[in-house]
């Protein structure tokens, strides 16, 4: 019994899944929570990639 415990103790096969995971929702959160500031930085960038484009 002890020695099966103490071998599901040193797994780590799925320590990789859920490190990725909680980096996932990590991400999806803050673009979440800062999806208007995105929004209006792309949409400035663009701006100024289309305007400065004109000229060429």
């Amino acid at each position: 019994m002890w020695i099966r415990i103490k071998h599901m103790m040193k797994e780590e096969d799925g320590i990789g899944v859920v490190e990725v995971i909680l980096i996932l929702v990590v991400l999806i959160g803050l673009v979440i929570i800062f999806k208007e500031q995105l929004t209006n930085l792309v949409e400035t960038i663009f701006e100024k990639i289309t305007s400065e484009s004109a000229g060429i």
